[in-house]
C-alpha cells in the first residue's frame, strides 16, 4: 500500500528547494551576475517558495502559533513587516529598478535613427542588421512599430539592435 501523501510530506521539501533556488539566484543577482533566465526564474519560482512556506505553516500551525507567542517570534514578524512597509518608499533614493521601465519605454518608442546613435552604429548598419534578421525597417520607425508590423517581441528587436544574444 502506498504511503499517504500529506501537505507535511511535500511542503517542507518544496520550501527548502525553493529557498535554495531563491537564495542562489538572489545572491548572484545582488552581485550583478545575472545570466540567461536567472532573473525570470528568481521572480517566477518565488511563487513556489510562497506556496511552500504557506503550506509548511499550515502543516505546522501549532508550533507556528507557539513561535508567534514567544517574544522573538512576534518581534521577528513585526520587524519584517516594518521592513516590508518601508520598502514601498524610495526615501529620496533613485534606484536602478525605478529607472528600468522608463528607460525601456523610451528606447521602444524612439526612432531607430536615435537608437543607431545610442548604440554607436550608423543608421544604415542598424537597418541592415534588422534586414538580415527578416525585419524590414526605416529610420523613422520605432521598435514599437517594428514589433507591431512584424509580429515580433519588442525585447527581441532590442536584442538585435543592442547585439544581445539569447
Amino acid at each position: 500500500m502506498a504511503a499517504r501523501v500529506t501537505v507535511r510530506t511535500w511542503a517542507t521539501p518544496l520550501t527548502t528547494g525553493a529557498f535554495l533556488l531563491m537564495a542562489g539566484t538572489g545572491i548572484l543577482m545582488f552581485f550583478e551576475c545575472e545570466r540567461g533566465l536567472m532573473t525570470v526564474v528568481h521572480q517566477w519560482f518565488s511563487w513556489l517558495f510562497v506556496v511552500g512556506a504557506i503550506c509548511h505553516i499550515v502543516a505546522n500551525i501549532r508550533p507556528f502559533q507557539s513561535h508567534l507567542k514567544a517574544r522573538w517570534g512576534s518581534y521577528s514578524v513585526a520587524v519584517f513587516a516594518v521592513i516590508l512597509a518601508a520598502s514601498f518608499f524610495s526615501w529620496g533614493q533613485i534606484t536602478g529598478p525605478q529607472l528600468e521601465r522608463p528607460i525601456e519605454l523610451a528606447l521602444v518608442g524612439a526612432p531607430l535613427s536615435a537608437l543607431a546613435d545610442v548604440t554607436g552604429q550608423s543608421q544604415a548598419e542598424l537597418l541592415e542588421k534588422l534586414r538580415k534578421r527578416g525585419i524590414e525597417a526605416q529610420a523613422h520607425q520605432s521598435v514599437q512599430d517594428l514589433a507591431r508590423l512584424h509580429d515580433i517581441d519588442e525585447n527581441r528587436a532590442l536584442a538585435i539592435i543592442f547585439d544581445v544574444e539569447g
